[in-house]
């Protein structure tokens, strides 16, 4: 492992502690896996740059009984709402790799069929990453090459964890080859996400 990737894990395992606390009095715990793209590529220099994601959420544990065991979750991707394509917007972030902050819209689809909208702040240091943020009502998004008749916007409703916050810690492969020369630009990226009401 690289020295780079020790820190990562090394500074997650810190943060994970701080990840359960929002899921404690009700909500849910998940673990994340996934893939990030990143344009520009993150380098040793700093930068502004855009990023997207899709993943699952696995493992989830609850205290509510009905609460689902897994869904996705993506950010700045193509998705089907109510048989229509439409855009997620792209986060957006700056730094490099030995920092860097973010922030965007996720959206989690449910295994059960419900969904959550969140909006998210990231904080890096190497390749470890602190996610904070609040579920949100919803967001509307554009619809790719509307037909006549059809509406150009959508709108994604939270249906679950309705104004709950999110806390998380997740870690990506971040080579420090990469770094040096061309950009990290697709890293795989793990950790755990926890969703709940603030205690």
């Amino acid at each position: 492992m690289s020295k780079l990737g020790f820190a990562a894990v090394a500074v997650v395992g810190l943060l994970l502690s701080s990840a359960r606390p929002a899921a404690a009095q009700s909500g849910g715990f998940c673990q994340l896996s996934g893939t990030a793209n990143i344009n520009p590529g993150l380098s040793s220099t700093d930068s502004t740059f855009t990023f997207t994601f899709s993943g699952a959420l696995s493992s989830c544990q609850s205290n509510v009984p009905s609460a689902p065991t897994d869904g996705t979750i993506t950010v700045g991707q193509v998705i089907v709402v109510n048989g229509l394509q439409a855009q997620e917007p792209a986060a957006t972030g700056s730094g490099s790799c030995a920092s860097s902050s973010g922030s965007g819209i996720a959206i989690a689809s449910w295994n059960d069929g419900t969904t959550t909208v969140a909006s998210f702040t990231t904080q890096a240091v190497g390749g470890a990453v602190n996610l904070a943020g609040n579920v949100v009502a919803g967001v509307t998004l554009p619809v790719i090459n509307p037909q006549p008749g059809q509406p150009t916007t959508v709108t994604v409703t939270t249906t679950r964890y309705v104004g709950d916050q999110l806390q998380g810690a997740v870690a990506f492969q971040a080579d420090p080859s990469q770094c040096a020369g061309s950009g990290v630009t697709s890293p795989t990226v793990s950790g755990a996400v926890g969703i709940g009401a603030a205690q």
